[in-house]
């Protein structure tokens, strides 16, 4: 009975299972997968050198594992191979949707490197389970294509895995660095539990206010085992630190080795921080750059804003000069100072242009300046050598006044607007009545067409030899005392949807000026600044000429786009054209890619009037003939049908492509820099005219050769007025 019950014991024992392998289950997180479909998210937290931390930090590298695997194939060998771009961005999608991250750069580098690391991790198990024997050896046989990961690896991905972990290159890689990891000198014993948790649980135990550690106390707490015993060279590389920590600053630290680099005396690698682990960059540790020895660009840069700033000092030390030898003329000239009725200025009431000396001489307001005999500033006699002055304007909303108001207790000169201050003598400037009475004389002349002029309604200025442009100096002025100085700096113009059929915002950048300034080839945003002074100036508030001409965008419509987005471009310009209720000309610089010309085109009638300031032989210029003919033509023509079939217009069938092209004869340009300049006076002379039609040989009233120098500064002066009028540079 006994033997029976031992047998019977023996029959009903488990198998033994000591030699079987413990298997798991592929990892695919269903849970989150199931809190997503339900809307649930779940929140993450990070230490002070943005590192991964919380109780939700483990299931999101998890998370982030299975994501690895299912967008990234297993034969991508470079994480950084830009044809990976959109499966990242579905890992980063995924993310987001279960896990309450913020949708920034930083952030997104971080969770990208994470996963990273995780496509690595598991290309190298797939290497060891499935390619290497027990010794870690290479197999010489076929490996079998592993049926468990079939969700996630293809035969045919399979085979080319397997085929570039057989390479000989990679095989002598391999083995260099499995030997090198094969006895550390110093065991890393935390397991996954990463250096930012290890941080965070040692401060959670502690009750430590603190919110980071210095990497070697976390390299020593990442290297005690479980029994808590701290080996002999680990705890000596601990004491080196301290000793080291207290005699080299944290910038020496940074730039050069940490404390922990050099007691261990290994290199310091770049983009990471030895002992604080993944996320944690020199850059977030110690909250700067690392300083490094500039390179030649930067050099280049330096020594170009120094000469920049010598340039600015003698403009200075010129203008100091001027002022110093125009006050002590006056001197000369005026035997009684106490007597304010200057002989500089004409005596009465005058508008001018308000300067300041320092700490740079520019232009701060407009006023006007009261030159009466024994005139007196709230009741006291004014300062020898000063005016009283009325403030209309202010230019620089930080300008201090010369002296302040000690009656209003104002400082600021923006507080003085309205009322009566003391302004230096030598700092004030009439304005010229050309400038002061331009516009009004240009309102007045809009609509009447004037015979036997020659010139723009408001051109009434000096001789040629006397003509001073005073708002692109006083621009330039304003430019230089403001942040549009520096490199980079940028102001911003809103741009009505009445101007190009649709609100948009132009930019405007210090080169734009300098191109101004200096007489240059002009860009886009200074084109659209003129059209929009031509908006404000003529056709606000002026049915007539408001329902009469109409523009079309040079960023909307250009050749590059034409290229590249055609239908974009078509679709645009029939929209702007189906705005048109009655005979409209439509005003479009175009740019070629490096020359301007005009197209003022009559959509109704299917009429384009072509002004170019190059010689009109196109076969003089093939490039331009190709640009025109093949470009612009067809591609206009077919714009014309599609406005002809939205607004069902009837077309005889020998006219359905005839669309009449005019090429005006125009003034021409005598360089290769003054289209720009041509583009913006013609487009001001065709809407002065106020008339659709544009004759073939131009108009009578400005039919010339050539434009004059004289008569481009016009333009540059229209524009820098309006840039000051504006205040787009304060």
């Amino acid at each position: 009975m006994a033997s029976d019950q031992e047998n019977s014991q023996d029959a009903n024992a488990p198998d033994d299972t000591s030699e079987k392998e413990i298997t798991r289950g592929i990892t695919i997180m269903k849970s989150i997968i199931r809190d997503r479909d339900k809307a649930v998210t779940y929140n993450v937290n990070w230490n002070a050198d943005n590192q991964l931390i919380g109780s939700n930090a483990a299931k999101l590298a998890s998370y982030i594992g299975t994501l690895v695997r299912m967008h990234i194939p297993i034969t991508a060998t470079r994480w950084s191979n830009k044809e990976l771009g959109s499966a990242k961005d579905k890992i980063w999608t995924e993310i987001l949707r279960s896990f309450n991250i913020e949708d920034t750069t930083i952030r997104k580098k971080y969770i990208l490197q994470l996963a990273g690391k995780r496509h690595r991790g598991w290309r190298t198990f797939l290497t060891n389970k499935y390619l290497k024997d027990k010794e870690i050896f290479f197999v010489e046989y076929d490996p079998e294509y592993p049926m468990k990961y079939a969700i996630f690896i293809t035969e045919e991905e399979w085979v080319a895995f397997v085929a570039q972990r057989r390479d000989e290159n990679f095989k002598k890689v391999s083995a260099t660095n499995r030997e090198r990891a094969s006895n550390p000198t110093y065991a890393y014993k935390k397991g996954r539990l990463g250096y930012a948790r290890l941080e965070e649980k040692i401060l959670d135990e502690t009750k430590s206010d603190a919110t980071s550690l210095p990497p070697h106390v976390l390299w020593k707490e990442a290297r005690v085992g479980k029994d808590g015993t701290v080996r002999d060279d680990v705890q000596h590389i601990y004491d080196e630190c301290e000793t080291l920590s207290q005699s080299i600053s944290t910038v020496e630290d940074q730039e050069n080795r940490s404390v922990l680099s050099r007691a261990l005396n290994v290199p310091e690698y770049p983009g990471r921080v030895r002992g604080k682990g993944h996320g944690c960059t020199p850059t977030s540790l110690y909250k700067n750059l690392r300083r490094r020895n500039p390179s030649n660009q930067e050099v280049m840069e330096t020594l170009q804003a120094l000469q920049a700033q010598v340039l600015q000092l003698q403009k200075d030390n010129e203008r100091y000069r001027c002022m110093e030898k125009c006050s002590s003329q006056l001197k000369e000239t005026s035997e009684k100072a106490s007597i304010n009725c200057q002989n500089k200025f004409s005596e009465g009431i005058s508008s001018c242009q308000l300067y300041l000396s320092s700490p740079t001489y520019r232009l701060v307001g407009k006023g006007k300046v009261h030159n009466t005999s024994g005139d007196l500033l709230h009741h006291r006699p004014l300062p020898d050598g000063h005016l009283k002055v009325s403030v209309d304007v202010v230019l620089e909303k930080d300008a201090l006044l010369p002296i302040p108001d000690i009656v209003s207790e104002t400082t600021f000169l923006r507080d003085a607007i309205g009322s009566f201050v003391a302004w230096p003598l030598d700092l004030i400037f009439i304005d010229d009545e050309v400038f002061a009475q331009g516009s009004q004389q240009l309102s007045q002349k809009i609509g009447s067409r004037q015979k036997n002029k020659r010139d723009l309604p408001v051109t009434s200025l000096p001789k040629k030899g006397a003509f001073v442009p005073r708002y692109q100096i006083s621009l330039e002025t304003l430019v230089d005392s403001s942040d549009m100085a520096t490199a980079g700096a940028i102001r911003l113009l809103d741009m009505e949807e009445d101007i190009f059929g649709y609100s948009c915002t132009e930019t405007i950048g210090k080169e734009d000026l300098e191109h101004i300034f200096r007489h240059q080839e002009l860009g886009v945003g200074v084109i659209h600044t003129y059209i929009r002074f031509l908006y404000d100036n003529f056709m606000r508030g002026n049915d007539q000429l408001s329902n009469r001409f109409r523009f079309v965008s040079s960023s909307l419509v250009n050749k590059a786009l034409i290229c590249r987005e055609p239908d974009s471009c078509r679709e645009y310009l029939v929209k702007r054209f189906m705005a048109s209720s009655t005979n409209n000309l439509y005003l479009w610089p175009y740019n070629s890619g490096c020359h301007w010309l005009l197209l003022a085109i009559d959509p109704l009638k299917e009429v384009v009037y072509f002004l170019n300031s190059i010689d009109g032989e196109w076969t003089n210029y093939p490039d331009m003939k190709q640009l025109i003919v093949l470009n612009i033509c067809f591609y206009f023509v077919r714009s014309i049908k599609v406005f002809r079939s939205q607004r069902q217009a009837r077309v005889p069938r020998t006219k359905s492509s005839n669309i009449t092209w005019i090429k005006v004869q125009c003034p021409l340009q005598r360089n290769g820099i003054d289209c720009g300049y041509f583009v913006m006076r013609f487009m001001r002379e065709i809407i002065n005219m106020n008339q659709i039609e544009i004759p073939i040989t131009y108009f009578d009233e400005y039919k010339c050769a050539h434009y004059t120098r004289l008569q481009l500064e016009q333009i540059k002066e229209e524009l820098c007025q309006y840039f000051i009028e504006k205040r787009l540079i304060i």
